[in-house]
C-alpha cells in the first residue's frame, strides 16, 4: 500500500495482544504513562533503528527511480522517453510480484533480522557496483535495467519482512502507531527521493546517484545489524516442536474474502495512480519546460502529501471502506485537473492532495489487516499483498509509458483520474463487509 518460530538474538517473547512490556528490550527506558506519552520511535529503540533503516532503504530505491527516470527522458533517449522510462519502471516493480512465493517462504524460514540485514547489504553492493561501472566509462542503459531489478529484488524481501516483523518489535497496544510510522517511510522515501534523485543526476550523474544509494543501504544493513528482535511464536504450529503449519498462499487469501476484495479494487485503483510516476517526468518536460529541480518539486509535493496522510489517516472518520472511497475519488479529482490547468501551482497542489488520500488510505488498510490476519500467516500475506497490489505497476508502467510517446502528458492526466473513479465505486459497494481495524478481531481465532 506487507511460519515457523523465528528465533532471535532476544528471548522475550512476544506478548500477547493487549499485554504491555515495558521493561522489554529495545523499548527504552521509562514506563507507564510518562513512557507511553513519548513518541515511538523514542521509547523503543528497536524499531527506531530499524524504522530508520527502512527510511533508508526507500529512499535510496525511491531517489534512484526517480533520478534514472529523469535521466533517461532528459539525457539518455531523448528520442522516446516514454517507452524507455516504462520499461525502466516496469522492470522496478517486476521482482515483488515474480517473487512472491520465493519472498514468502524466504520470511517464514528465516530470522527477519537476517533477512532484512542481507537484502539491505546486497542492494548496497549492486548500487556500489553500477556507481563503479558508471565512472569507469559510459554506462548502457541495459546496465541501468539490470541495476534495477536487483534493487527491486532486494527491496522485495525487504518491505514485506519488515511489516511481518512490527510484532515482533512492539506492543500490541503500539501496532497501529508502528504502522503509521512503517508506511510514514514511503512518504518520507518518497519526499527525499524526491528532492535528490532528479538533482544528483543533473549535477553528478548516475556515478552520484549510484554511489548515494550504495551509501544509504549499507547504512541501513548496520542499524538492522544493531537491531534486537524479539522471539516470534506464531498460531498455526503443529506437532510438539512447534513448526507451523504450511498454508497455500492462494488459500491464506481465500480465507480473507473482505481483504480479497479489498485487494481487487486496490490492484485496479494502481492501474492509474502509478502511472504517475511515468507521468510526472513527461509532464515536467513537455508541458512545464523545467528541469530536474521542477521533478524534484512535483515529487516533493506528492511525498510530503503522502508523509502528512500517512500520519492523519487514523484520523479520517468512517469505515476503512468508505474512507479509502471517498479517498480514491478525490485522489481521481486531484490527478485528472492537471490536465486541465497546467499552472505549476496547480499541479504542485494536486500532487500533494493525491499523497495525502494515498498515505490516509495505506494507513487505514494496513493496520486493518495487521489485525485480521493470524501471525502464522503474515510472512505468505504480506508477500501476496505486494504480489497483488504491485502486479499492475509493471503494467501501468508500460502502458503509460508507450502512450506517453503519442498522448500529450495532460491526456494522461485525465486518463489517471477518470480510471481511477470505478475503484473508488467498487469499494464504497463493499460497505459494512469490512470491519473497522480497531474492532476488528483477527482471523482464525487469533486472540
Amino acid at each position: 500500500m506487507t511460519a515457523a518460530p523465528v528465533t532471535s538474538t532476544d528471548p522475550a517473547p512476544v506478548p500477547a495482544p493487549g499485554t504491555s512490556t515495558g521493561a522489554s528490550t529495545g523499548t527504552g527506558s521509562g514506563t507507564g504513562a510518562g513512557a507511553r506519552r513519548r513518541p515511538l520511535v523514542l521509547r523503543n529503540r528497536a524499531f527506531g533503528a530499524v524504522w530508520l533503516g527502512q527510511i533508508l532503504t526507500q529512499a535510496a530505491v525511491r531517489m534512484f527511480q526517480v533520478g534514472v527516470a529523469w535521466w533517461i527522458v532528459a539525457h539518455a533517449v531523448p528520442g522516446a522517453p516514454g517507452l524507455a522510462s516504462g520499461l525502466f519502471l516496469a522492470a522496478c516493480t517486476l521482482p515483488a510480484v515474480a517473487l512472491a512465493p520465493v519472498v514468502a517462504g524466504a520470511i517464514a524460514r528465516f530470522p527477519h533480522r537476517s533477512v532484512l540485514r542481507t537484502a539491505a547489504g546486497l542492494a548496497g553492493a549492486a548500487a556500489g557496483a553500477l556507481a563503479l561501472w558508471a565512472h569507469a566509462g559510459d554506462l548502457p542503459l541495459v546496465g541501468v535495467y539490470g541495476a534495477a531489478l536487483a534493487l527491486a529484488t532486494c527491496q522485495a524481501f525487504f518491505d514485506p519482512c519488515l511489516t511481518t516483523s512490527v510484532p515482533e518489535l512492539v506492543d500490541d497496544a503500539d501496532i497501529e502507531t508502528a504502522t503509521g510510522f512503517e508506511l510514514s517511510t514511503q512518504s518520507l522515501a518518497g519526499l527525499a527521493g524526491a528532492l535528490l534523485g532528479a538533482l544528483a543526476v543533473d549535477r553528478a550523474g548516475v556515478t552520484g546517484l549510484a554511489a548515494g544509494c550504495a551509501a544509504a543501504y549499507l547504512g541501513a544493513a548496520v542499524l538492522v545489524a544493531v537491531a534486537r528482535f524479539r522471539t516470534a511464536a506464531p498460531d498455526g504450529a503443529d506437532g510438539a516442536d512447534g513448526a507451523p503449519r504450511s498454508r497455500p498462499l492462494r488459500r491464506i487469501l481465500a480465507e480473507l474474502p473482505s481483504v480479497r476484495r479489498i485487494l481487487i479494487c486496490f490492484t485496479a485503483a494502481n492501474l492509474f495512480t502509478a502511472a504517475v510516476f511515468v507521468v510526472i517526468p513527461l509532464y515536467t518536460r513537455s508541458v512545464l519546460f523545467g528541469g530536474g529541480g521542477t521533478v524534484a518539486l512535483l515529487e516533493a509535493s506528492l511525498g510530503t502529501g503522502a508523509l502528512v496522510g500517512a500520519f492523519t489517516g487514523t484520523r479520517v472518520p468512517g469505515r476503512p471502506t468508505v474512507a479509502g472511497a471517498w479517498c480514491l475519488g478525490l485522489m481521481a479529482v486531484a490527478l485528472a485537473l492537471p490536465g486541465l490547468f497546467a499552472q505549476r501551482p496547480v499541479v504542485v497542489g494536486c500532487l500533494a492532495v493525491a499523497g495525502w488520500c494515498a498515505g490516509a488510505v495505506s494507513v487505514r488498510f494496513v493496520a486493518l489487516f495487521q489485525r485480521m490476519v493470524p501471525t502464522a500467516d503474515k510472512p505468505g500475506f504480506f508477500a501476496v499483498m505486494q504480489a497483488v497490489l504491485g502486479a499492475s505497476l509493471p503494467v501501468a508502467s508500460l502502458v503509460f509509458g508507450s502512450a506517453g510517446d503519442f498522448l500529450s502528458p495532460q491526456t494522461l492526466c485525465l486518463v489517471q483520474g477518470i480510471g481511477l473513479l470505478p475503484a473508488a465505486c467498487a469499494l464504497a459497494l463493499l460497505g459494512s463487509r469490512t470491519p473497522d481495524p480497531a474492532a476488528a478481531e483477527p482471523a482464525g481465532g487469533e486472540r
